[in-house]
């Protein structure tokens, strides 16, 4: 097997500069203002359109998602024109292979058409791996993903519990992330991968708790590979403290708000907190000035706005109050 080539930071100058530029047209708070406080929705999808997002109908849920999609398909090809390992863009797309996957089969349980479901952003297109799936071809998939999948559908299948299926497809999920993160050899990525898993572990053990289900519940939704070993967790969520198990990292003002959850406090201030640690771990790339963290950086920039994007837009459709729609945001990376 070939050795694989060493990359060094200079190997990013040019990308670095370009992606700094680039960063002008993220959708940075003080936008988003502007989306939540427009007179009308079309008066926000305006917003959009000046930092290069297409044209679509604020009425229609489905030309949203079509004006994302091709932002992100927009994304992932220019940084991939671009970038000198393309391994640290893949794995921001391996989740959505997963989404497809637990979409997919999903879908088959019930013998409904997953199209709406999907999200052709990941490595394999998303009309092909719901192929697959359909046709037990599993060996079309990436290889990580054949035995979980395979597995996740006989369960499906026996048990017709959409709930263990998708926890057998997240382990997978997070277990591929990781090593492919710790495979590119960047300390920010590895660390953004597993505060991830962090977060969603934390969330996991106030759930739980919350509804007063038990530890074998809990290791069921518990994941390998974050700062915080999952027997930790475990015995803190189960009659020890959340919030010293976190806190020596930036899930510690989430951990406490967690633990209030569980007293009756609020779950959206707690959800919120989860992400955006995540999105402060993220942001240590912008003291980088050239180098793969600037592309991590932006990466998560983006799939941030994506998210807001999301939140905004579906609220000013409904009608929801700015207020509503502020609470449910999270901390934007620019």
């Amino acid at each position: 097997m070939a050795k694989k080539k060493t990359i060094k930071d200079t190997d990013y100058l040019f990308l670095s500069a370009r992606l700094r530029a680039m960063e002008g047209r993220l959708l940075t708070s003080g936008r988003m203002e502007r989306m939540i406080d427009a007179p009308t929705a079309a008066d926000a999808a305006k917003v959009l359109g000046e930092i290069g997002y297409g044209d679509f109908s604020p009425a229609s849920e489905e030309e949203l998602n079509q004006a994302l999609a091709l932002e992100r398909e927009k994304v992932f090809e220019e940084l991939y024109q671009f970038v000198p390992d393309r391994a640290v863009v893949d794995v921001f797309k391996v989740k959505y292979d997963y989404h497809n996957a637990k979409a997919a089969l999903k879908s088959l349980a019930v013998g409904a058409d997953p199209k709406r479901l999907l999200v052709d952003a990941g490595r394999v297109s998303a009309d092909r791996l719901a192929k697959a799936l359909e046709e037990g071809d599993y060996a079309a998939l990436p290889e990580a993903m054949q035995a979980p999948c395979r597995q996740a559908h006989e369960v499906l299948s026996t048990t017709g519990d959409p709930q263990k299926s998708d926890f057998i497809l997240d382990a997978a999920y997070f277990q591929e992330m990781l090593q492919a993160a710790r495979e590119t050899g960047s300390d920010l990525l590895c660390r953004y991968v597993q505060t991830t898993i962090d977060a969603a572990n934390l969330r996991s053990a106030v759930r739980t708790v919350r509804m007063n289900k038990g530890g074998d519940f809990l290791r069921q939704v518990l994941f390998a590979g974050g700062t915080v070993p999952v027997d930790r967790v475990m015995s803190a969520a189960l009659g020890g403290s959340l919030e010293e198990a976190y806190r020596t990292g930036n899930l510690r003002a989430a951990a406490e708000l967690g633990a209030a959850v569980i007293r009756g406090g609020s779950l959206t201030a707690f959800e919120k907190a989860c992400d955006d640690a995540v999105t402060a771990t993220a942001a240590q790339a912008k003291a980088v000035p050239f180098g793969v963290e600037v592309v991590i950086g932006y990466l998560v920039a983006k799939e941030i706005e994506f998210t807001a994007v999301r939140v905004i837009m579906a609220g000013r459709m409904a009608g929801i109050s700015g207020e509503i729609i502020r609470e449910r945001l999270r901390e934007s990376y620019v």
